[in-house]
């Protein structure tokens, strides 16, 4: 059954589904329906889920690493089992206290020193990628096939030793993995990530380079090297993670900015508003859900109850638009002040890209600011919003508003 064909939800507090297209086309709607009709809804799929809607649940959960486990946080009806307190992808499917050390190993690579680095190699390549675009002189572009989703591949693989030109690749793996978990596939596993990434850390231990995956290599944890495993699967969240979640950031800012003259026209008159205007993107268009496995035998949220081994899905961006956590929550306030969001999540597990996600972003807007300040959607059906736990455009068309200035 093709997405097309899936039978629209009948209602989302009994049977969600945040892998079908009407929840990605219309997520923020049905958060704001469920946050006051339901706030902890339930779901049989997937082997049975939950999804908290409102600020307080979902920060309570994110802080409860007792009682919610991060084995898995992709939800799927392949639920690992026996994988704590490592994961197959740490430090982000760790639980204390193996996570605290396997991410303070990366915490060096994402400072704000090293990551500020990355600055002019991100700039030239949206640039290049804004040259290309535009280079046939067509008044329409796909900012999400076209811009967005070229933008994070190429910083990311550089920090990694992979090769960009793999772009085509990661993207299959970030569908697969991220937006439509669970899938049959008949797949031969030469064409998996983890055989993909064996290959490069083997490639790497054969030909050693001053890059993230060689500092894996020769890192230590209670003074033995890491296990191939560990360092697969932290490469492996690196590139889905540094992926997914930047190019549907990139791409939500685009599509929200399309459609506020009033926004562009203030970012091109007073570029001291973009760094507020990247944290009220985070907020208002924040990409990830994540997810915990109950630990405990039953725990109460909600007024529900929660059962040992069930999924609970974190929405992120539900969260960010709760009117109990923010002021004019439902509002895109440019310069917004104070701004709390918890676009990058909540305890232990808050993203440790965050610094490289919100350089990505910044550049991103400001080199497609600079070269085409005025542009509309070109047709706003024809916008495609990805299912699953990372939600950003990923056919985006824009229309080039004045193209012979460009």
């Amino acid at each position: 059954m093709t997405d097309v064909d899936r039978a629209p939800i009948e209602d989302w507090a009994t049977d969600f589904d945040h892998t079908h297209p009407d929840y990605a086309a219309r997520a923020p709607e049905v958060w704001d329906e469920l946050r006051d009709r339901c706030p902890v809804a339930h779901s049989d799929r997937q082997g049975g889920m939950w999804l908290p809607t409102r600020h307080a649940d979902v920060a309570a959960i994110a802080h409860d690493t007792r009682r919610y486990s991060s084995e898995g946080v992709i939800v799927s009806p392949f639920k690992p089992v026996g994988m704590a307190p490592q994961g197959y992808a740490p430090p982000i499917t760790s639980d204390p206290p193996f996570h605290a050390e396997a991410r303070r190993l990366l915490l060096p690579a994402f400072s704000p020193k090293e990551i500020s680095k990355l600055e002019p190699a991100a700039r030239a390549s949206c640039r290049e990628l804004l040259d290309t675009a535009l280079a046939d002189g067509a008044d329409v572009v796909d900012a999400a096939r076209q811009y967005a989703q070229h933008i994070p591949v190429r910083v990311i693989a550089e920090m990694l030793g992979l090769p960009r030109e793999d772009g085509d690749r990661f993207r299959v793996w970030i569908h697969r993995i991220i937006e439509a978990p669970g899938a049959r596939r008949d797949i031969a596993y030469e064409d998996t990530l983890f055989y993909y990434l064996g290959q490069m850390v083997e490639d790497h231990r054969s030909h050693p380079r001053d890059d993230l995956i060689g500092f894996l290599i020769g890192a230590e944890m209670d003074g033995k090297p890491l296990a191939t495993e560990h360092i697969v699967g932290t490469i492996g969240l690196l590139l889905i993670a540094g992926i997914d979640t930047t190019w549907s950031a990139i791409g939500a800012s685009l599509w929200h900015l399309a459609q506020r003259p009033d926004d562009r026209r203030r970012l091109v008159e007073d570029p001291a508003v973009l760094p507020f205007a990247v944290e009220e993107m985070l907020r208002f268009y924040a990409p990830v859900t994540m997810a915990r496995i109950v630990a405990d035998d039953e725990v109460e949220l909600g007024g529900q109850t929660l059962g040992h081994r069930d999924w609970v899905l974190l929405p992120f961006p539900s969260a960010n638009r709760d009117p109990e956590a923010f002021d004019r929550a439902d509002e895109f306030v440019i310069d917004r002040e104070r701004n709390r969001h918890v676009a990058f999540g909540l305890g232990i597990h808050r993203c440790l890209g965050s610094n490289l996600a919100r350089l990505e972003l910044t550049v991103a807007i400001d080199e497609w600011m600079r070269r085409i300040p005025d542009f509309e959607l070109a047709d706003p059906d024809a916008v495609l919003w990805s299912t699953g736990q990372v939600r950003g455009p990923r056919q985006l068309p824009i229309r080039l508003l004045h193209p012979e200035a460009l």
